[in-house]
């Protein structure tokens, strides 16, 4: 009995533990089975690659300030982020990837870069 492809029920040929006739099928296939957490996963990780570019933008230097209206002005969406640092004074770091801010007084932004 020949396995038959689960995206469009054409013959497998070749290996045997093959499960799709082409690369073009299993593409699709799972296109297909992943399509709903796909588009979440897909907005959230857009998010956060903005966020980082606008961060590296205004950071160049690995340490700087910027202001909250120039972050907004760029993009930038204080609601997504990886990771939070708090430290042993309990000053608490946002993090996107490697690229962090601390809000300071007065809408300001210390931008930093973790090593």
């Amino acid at each position: 009995m020949k396995k038959q492809c689960p995206e469009c029920s054409d013959p497998i040929i070749g290996r045997t533990d093959k499960k799709f006739c082409s690369d073009g099928c299993r593409n699709s296939y799972n296109n297909r089975v992943n399509k709903d957490q796909k588009n979440l996963i897909r907005n959230i990780n857009n998010r956060l690659r903005k966020n980082w570019r606008i961060l590296e933008s205004l950071n160049p230097h690995q340490k700087t300030k910027s202001t909250r209206d120039k972050l907004i002005a760029k993009g930038f969406d204080f609601n997504y982020f990886t990771s939070i640092y708090t430290t042993k004074s309990g000053t608490v770091y946002y993090f996107v990837y490697d690229q962090g801010y601390l809000p300071l007084e007065n809408q300001f932004y210390a931008l930093v870069k973790r090593e």
